[in-house]
């Protein structure tokens, strides 16, 4: 496994993390996973030098509360393995008005107000069974908020608490530069952002200002949610509550797999990777300006797979100019399709 600095916080991170979403048997999201593999996907993803672990306040939780969630998950590991010393622990506050993304217009005060901020925070630190979180991320964002104080005081009064090390942003799906103003203040350590060979759009604004100014990049989604595994096919079905039966309904199934299709082509004639998982993680390991790409992962074998693309490092300079041919803006979330064209939903 190699490690990279993970911006301003100067953690030596896993350039593969592992994202959490997944872990819990979320009925509205992410639904059957197994709790016992988690565990053991977890336990196994250490094992193999990991120690980036990405999580949120939301994942697990559903109009019906759902136990345990992802955060309990990783409470009730770091507590039987003794390795909390040895990890880097990442969660994210929800918006208080359960929206995402964060549309324009948007009072902060309905979305991050500071007993909001404080109670989340104190939620997590007790599933997690940790007396400080070493990154703590607003889960929306857009940065017509970057000159309200209420943020500013919030974040450093826990800071100094010592409930939280470093704090970030997980910007709105496919929105990469709207947190540059932001960024600005001098308060915020770092990013997580979508970023994978459809979505190439943050090599425009964000990975150039995160490289001059010194800011961790965490690279989320980078399969697609799976539509760049190549194992989404025209006859696949999810199971019922899977928010993927709506990410890849109507035409967008057809859509994908044509456009998969020819990156399996480009997989073939390359002696460079071995699978569309392959090139599709190791595209994002080309850029040394992220610090960590994490994939969902939730079962040993996908950590074993995954985790050993870190040693092979980046893609040829050739196969990324290739790749530039194949990106797709567009976003899926949500209903609004898409979300790009939306007065309220622009790019920043």
């Amino acid at each position: 496994m190699k490690y990279r600095t993970l911006g301003k916080t100067n953690f030596k991170i896993a350039d593969v993390g592992i994202g959490t979403w997944q872990l819990a048997n979320d009925p509205e999201m992410w639904v059957g996973g197994d709790l016992n593999e988690s565990l053991k996907a977890l336990a196994k993803y250490v094992e193999l030098g990991g120690n980036f672990i990405d999580t949120a306040w939301v994942y697990g939780v559903a109009d019906e509360q759902v136990t345990p969630t992802s955060e309990e998950l990783i409470g009730k590991y770091l507590k039987e393995s003794g390795k909390r010393d040895d990890l880097i622990i990442a969660s994210k506050v929800a918006p208080k008005n359960w929206k995402w993304p964060a549309f324009k217009d948007i009072p902060f005060t309905e979305v991050f107000p500071t007993e909001h901020v404080e109670k989340l925070v104190h939620e997590s630190l007790t599933r997690l069974g940790v007396e400080t979180i070493d990154l703590m991320q607003f889960h929306v964002w857009q940065d017509d908020w970057a000159d309200i104080d209420e943020w500013k005081e919030a974040t450093e009064k826990l800071t100094k608490e010592g409930k939280i090390k470093y704090w970030g942003i997980s910007t709105n799906d496919y929105q990469p530069g709207n947190c540059l103003k932001t960024l600005d203040t001098g308060l915020i350590s770092t990013i997580q952002f979508i970023f994978n060979i459809f979505h190439q759009k943050p090599t425009e604004k964000l990975l150039p200002y995160a490289k001059e100014n010194n800011i961790g990049l965490i690279a989320r989604v980078p399969l697609d949610e799976g539509g760049l595994s190549g194992k989404i096919t025209m006859g696949r079905e999810f199971e019922e509550g899977d928010f993927r039966t709506h990410y890849f309904s109507g035409d967008r199934k057809k859509k994908l797999v044509d456009r998969v299709e020819k990156l399996q082509k480009l997989v073939d004639e390359t002696d460079e990777v071995d699978s569309m998982v392959e090139l599709a993680l190791r595209y994002i390991l080309s850029f040394d300006e992220v610090s960590t790409v994490i994939p969902g992962m939730r079962v040993t074998k996908y950590v074993e797979q995954n985790t050993a693309f870190s040693d092979e490092g980046g893609l040829s300079s050739e196969l990324l100019e290739k790749l530039k041919e194949h990106t797709w803006e567009r976003n899926f979330y949500g209903g609004l399709d898409p979300w790009l064209e939306s007065s309220n939903y622009v790019e920043a």
